[in-house]
């Protein structure tokens, strides 16, 4: 299994915190690749901000495409929006801002189940395989 700076490991299950800032430096189908390239490493995936809608749904059609019985089973996505603190700066707060925060959590569908899921607790069990 390989993380994204490019070391190895072979225990545990690897969790790639991916930051709101990172994510805004790539293109819908660069964020997309980059998720399922981690995922497909059997690595869990989390998102600081989330996807939009559009890219959500592109992400579902591309995993559909690149399910296989052998290889790949596809992914399992849970996501939960923040909770609004007030707390953005003075632009934002003036033009309001059409993407809420939310934390996104993905992972392969063989190896993450979604225990319990509310309006501010995502509980999964991880399995290594």
């Amino acid at each position: 299994m390989t993380d994204m700076a490019g070391t190895s490991s072979t225990k545990g299950v690897q969790i790639d915190l991916v930051s709101g800032a990172r994510m805004d430096t790539l293109t819908s189908m660069e964020k997309i690749r980059m998720i399922l390239d981690g995922v497909r490493d059997g690595n869990i995936v989390i998102l600081e901000e989330g996807l939009t809608p559009d890219e959500e749904t592109k992400l579902i059609e591309v995993t559909m495409a690149e399910i296989s019985p052998d290889e790949f089973d596809g992914i399992e996505v849970e996501t939960y929006p923040q909770p609004d603190r007030g707390s953005g700066g003075l632009l934002s707060r003036i033009i309001g801002s059409d993407r809420p925060q939310k934390l996104t959590v993905i992972g392969p569908a063989n190896q993450i189940e979604t225990l319990h899921k509310d309006e501010s607790l995502i509980s999964a069990l991880v399995s290594r395989q």
